[in-house]
């Protein structure tokens, strides 16, 4: 557990340098394991480890999710649709006010409908809206997006809104041509890309047989040693093979410096970190071409100040890991390694822990531990993951001095139906801490789905039946992505900043003024 908290400010340390060996440490520990050369070697031995470990993991989570992984595959490869309706229930006779109203009322009559609407193969996106807010009916509210276009349908107009991507950049030059070139866009295929997942595939492919392999090919045979050692792992007695890492200093340098060469000159990587930065950056139309180039160069600068920072910084014991091996499968972790920008600001990092990782049970218990001159502190992250006949028992905590956060879950998996019960616990002194209860079912069959969630708090001063919050969704394929009429549509991008306004306050304003005040005086409310 922490010995004294996180919160003191570190001084002096290179967050750079820092950076790029963290990035080193983890391509080291396991993702160049993509390129094990198939022999008998202690280093071809300890990534391949890393890797059936990883990808063993990955095929238990996709056994037992496999229903919800399909139906995600459907929606990125098909046209679907789902009808979301959230409500909330609240049940306190103490909250009644003194002017005898009662927020139970509001509240457990109101609900959301969300009809959603997808073709991410040919980039098309449909939401509907609708709501009764405590008695007040709400409905006619509609957003359609492509790759062109933004359209908006509001109950209170007869236009249709619309803002093509095209048009963003105009607009913004019209408002400060001294910040925008004019060649600013909404950038939406992003919105689609991000979807699709983190990288496209050609690019984490450049980036595995550019750099994993680059790693894994730097790394001294040498640095490698193998022997035989039985340990105990959650209570088990295993014959493991013990493989030990050693790099020293300069050899860690130079794998380093040898990355930042490549680094510096690549444009592919940096083409690469300016899509995921556009991507990631999807609504905020400051983020433009002129940032982008200067995140390019920044890139530029950080590269050059690590080289140069590299070698006066302080790595001495170099990078030790040592992983115990059986059945192909890490079951024992030791890795250390400090450093610092001088030899009195050294910081130590180091993970230590084991697990077990079968058909039926994946078992595991880690401590990361951080110090430095400052401060020092232990997270441990601990599991029992339980999968045996289509049933599941799991628990999962995460600790660090007093404050703990667990997870504790059952679930049933029955001709693609599932029930479960989930239960997240935090537990700190200042609180006193709750827990988060999530129940429910879900069941794919074919092209449909349905699913029912409830979510409710339990505190010290908060009952499990005081307060929860409910959502019902049915999903199925679809032929088509609905989409709004094009008959009567109000180009807002082709409109001046002034024009703009003039319409808003002339008539959007106006026109929503006029329908809240109707359905206010209908009753909606309570008026």
């Amino acid at each position: 557990m922490v010995e004294s908290g996180y919160n003191q400010k570190k001084k002096g340390v290179s967050k750079g340098i820092i950076a790029l060996i963290a990035g080193v440490i983890v391509l080291a520990g396991g993702s160049a394991a993509a390129f094990m050369y198939l022999n008998a070697s202690p280093k071809a031995s300890y990534f391949l480890a890393e890797k059936n470990t990883l990808e063993y993991m990955t095929d238990q989570f996709e056994n037992r999710y496999q229903p919800e992984l399909d139906w995600y595959e459907k929606t990125q490869q098909e046209k679907t649709a789902s009808t979301i309706e959230l409500s909330g229930s609240y049940n306190d006779p103490a909250a009644v006010t003194g002017y005898g109203m009662d927020p139970a009322m509001f509240i457990n009559n109101s609900s959301i409908t969300i009809d959603a609407q997808s073709d991410m193969q040919n980039r098309q996106l449909y939401t509907g809206l609708s709501a009764n807010i405590g008695g007040m009916e709400v409905s006619d509210i509609e957003f359609f997006l492509d790759e062109e276009k933004v359209m908006l349908g509001l109950p209170f107009i007869e236009e249709v809104l619309q803002f093509n991507d095209e048009d963003l950049g105009p607009l913004l030059q019209d408002i400060d041509p001294n910040l925008f070139t004019g060649e600013e866009t909404l950038n939406l295929e992003s919105l689609f890309d991000s979807a699709q997942g983190v990288l496209p595939e050609e690019d984490l492919e450049y980036l595995e047989e550019e750099y994993m392999k680059l790693i894994y090919d730097e790394l001294p045979e040498e640095a490698f040693t193998s022997s035989d050692e039985t340990i105990d792992v959650n209570e088990q007695s295993i014959s493991a093979e013990k493989i030990a890492l050693d790099l020293s200093e300069q050899e860690l340098k130079d794998i380093m410096k040898t990355v930042l060469d490549k680094m510096e000159n690549d444009d592919r990587l940096k083409e690469i970190i300016k899509e995921q930065a556009a991507a990631q950056q999807f609504g905020n139309t400051m983020y433009m071409q002129n940032d982008l180039d200067t995140l390019i160069s920044d890139f530029d600068t950080a590269i050059a100040d690590m080289k140069t920072g590299l070698e006066d910084f302080r790595i001495p014991d170099g990078l030790k890991s040592t992983l115990w091996i059986h059945d192909d499968k890490i079951v024992q972790r030791d890795f250390s390694i400090e450093m610092g920008p001088t030899a009195e600001e050294l910081g130590l990092f180091t993970i230590k822990g084991s697990q077990l990782l079968t058909e039926t049970n994946q078992f595991f218990n880690y401590d990361f531990s951080f110090s430095d001159a400052y401060s020092d502190g232990t997270v441990n992250l601990a599991g029992d993951l339980n999968w045996e006949d289509d049933q599941a028992k799991d628990s999962i905590k995460i600790a660090m001095e007093d404050l703990e956060l667990s997870y504790e879950g059952s679930e049933t998996l029955e001709d693609g139906s599932r029930e479960f019960d989930r239960t997240f616990t935090l537990q700190e002194p200042t609180s006193g801490g709750g827990s988060l209860l999530w129940s429910g079912n879900a069941s794919y069959e074919n092209d449909q789905m349905n699913s029912e969630h409830n979510f409710s708090l339990e505190t010290p001063d908060i009952s499990q039946d005081m307060i929860s919050f409910n959502i019902i969704s049915e999903g199925k394929t679809i032929d088509s992505v609905e989409s709004l009429s094009e008959d009567n549509v109000k180009n807002i991008g082709g409109m001046s900043a002034d024009e703009i306004q003039q319409y808003i306050e002339n008539d959007i304003t106006p026109s929503f003024q006029q329908w809240l005040f109707g359905i206010l005086a209908g009753g909606g409310l309570g008026f």
